[in-house]
């Protein structure tokens, strides 16, 4: 069973930054994909980012393309977010998801929630003004 538990989230003024780890447990193939989602009250749980274990697949939303930036640890089988230049529309609930064997075919479909094998818990993020 694939396990994911997310950390470093928090309270932070508009143009600071944060770092988000995500360690996950149960993987099964070399070749993964760790995706971040984010969701603000009331609306759709939205993509972020995704790393592949390989590093040859990186996607950034374009809301988040330039602020942040997405890296991972395939030996420790953790990956990070570091989110710089914070605006308060980042505030959400940031969740890191796996998809779990990872082909880059999949392609655009990194987007959908569907596609993802197993869900962390979940960090607060607050941008404050």
């Amino acid at each position: 069973e694939v396990q994911l538990v997310e950390s470093g989230g928090g309270l932070v003024q508009v143009g600071g930054s944060l770092r988000l780890s995500c360690a996950a447990s149960g993987l099964t193939n070399d070749t993964y994909a760790i995706g971040w989602f984010r969701q603000a009250p009331g609306k759709e749980r939205e993509e972020v980012s995704l790393i592949s274990s390989d590093n040859k697949d990186i996607y950034y939303a374009d809301s988040v393309k330039g602020r942040f930036t997405v890296s991972n640890d395939s030996t420790k089988k953790s990956a990070f977010l570091q989110m710089d230049s914070l605006k308060p529309e980042d505030t959400a609930v940031y969740y890191c998801a796996a998809v779990d064997p990872w082909s880059s075919t999949y392609g655009s479909t990194w987007m959908r929630p569907a596609m993802y094998d197993a869900w962390g818990q979940g960090t607060q993020v607050t941008v404050s003004s």
